[in-house]
């Protein structure tokens, strides 16, 4: 295999997500290992200015694809911008952060390029020249090490789980002249408000089940949440009763997340959610049954009544750490 990393860099809202600062890193590390380079690629309405903030955790080239109809994403389109910087750079291996429009283009930029593709990874390693990836499958219960054959290879990686180093130094950005062939484009972007963090960039998530028994009792769950400075996640069975909205469920169809800190009121961890979230390395679990499957998985359990120990909880919380 080759020696050069290329990483599709994704933005929204005129910033660099934080996940794809994580994937330019780790492709800066793997670079290393493997004696190449990493480059990174930008595609977008404007993105030149920022080429300064991805060079500094670590892309030693950035390529700039712009237009005003890659203004919005664009599966086609996209993908073929990141082939295109694929070519320029040499690379034989691909990054891309696993957020909702990784898991889409991934695939799509594997297909163009006619390669392999290693899905949601949550480890790498190089081994005598040959990079390794695991990932989790069977809803999170093993994990399997896999080595892709045919080049490029592309993988996308599981947000916050590979940390983002910033460096330092002056972009070499390369603007890349594209006409992109658009087939299916959208028009708008409508996007509902999830409170100050985002799911599944969040380092800690306070998530509600179907134990606190209505939608008048989730105050509970977003007043710790407040309190830690988390985003706020649910259940499936929650999502499904109408209490939450589909944006907030975690679990197998829902948001995947690996946060420092995972908070669990009144869930009793069917496979379905644990898939979602058993990468977090602390997981904190409330629920007054004492054989609840999350128990098995937790780091910390307390058996107990969601209603008093929550507020209890935000209480002790709120004068630790308070200034």
């Amino acid at each position: 295999m080759g020696k050069n990393v290329l990483v599709f860099v994704e933005t929204r809202d005129g910033r660099v997500r934080k996940s794809s600062l994580e994937a330019v890193s780790e492709g800066r590390r793997t670079a290393q290992k493997l004696g190449g380079t990493v480059a990174a690629v930008l595609v977008g309405d404007g993105v030149q200015p920022l080429a300064a903030q991805v060079a500094a955790f670590g892309a030693s080239i950035v390529y700039a694809v712009e237009s005003p109809a890659l203004k919005l994403y664009a599966p086609e389109a996209y993908a073929q911008a990141v082939t295109a910087a694929v070519r320029k750079a040499d690379a034989s291996v691909v990054f891309l952060a696993a957020t909702a429009m990784g898991k889409d283009l991934a695939p799509t930029v594997a297909a163009v390029l006619d390669s392999a593709l290693a899905p949601d990874c949550v480890g790498l390693e190089a081994r005598e020249g040959e990079l390794v990836a695991r990932r989790p499958v069977y809803a999170g219960r093993a994990t399997v090490t896999i080595r892709l054959k045919r080049f490029p290879a592309v993988y996308s990686l599981r947000p916050n789980l590979f940390p983002a180093e910033e460096l330092g130094g002056a972009p070499h950005l390369e603007v890349l002249p594209m006409q992109p062939e658009i087939r299916t484009a959208a028009k708008e972007v409508n996007v509902v408000a999830q409170g100050k963090v985002e799911l599944t960039e969040a380092s800690a998530i306070v998530s509600g089940g179907r134990g606190l028994k209505g939608p008048e009792n989730f105050h509970l769950r977003d007043q710790l949440a407040e309190v830690l400075g988390a985003a706020t996640g649910a259940s499936r069975a929650v999502v499904d009763l109408g209490w939450r909205p589909h944006s907030e469920q975690v679990g197998q169809t829902g948001k995947t997340v690996s946060p420092n800190l995972y908070v669990a009121i009144a869930i009793s961890g069917a496979i379905q959610h644990l898939a979602g979230m058993r990468t977090s390395k602390v997981i904190v679990a409330i629920n007054k049954d004492p054989d609840a499957p999350i128990f098995k998985l937790a780091t910390y359990g307390i058996v107990g009544d969601a209603f008093e120990i929550v507020p209890a909880l935000t209480e002790q919380l709120k004068k630790a750490l308070a200034p």
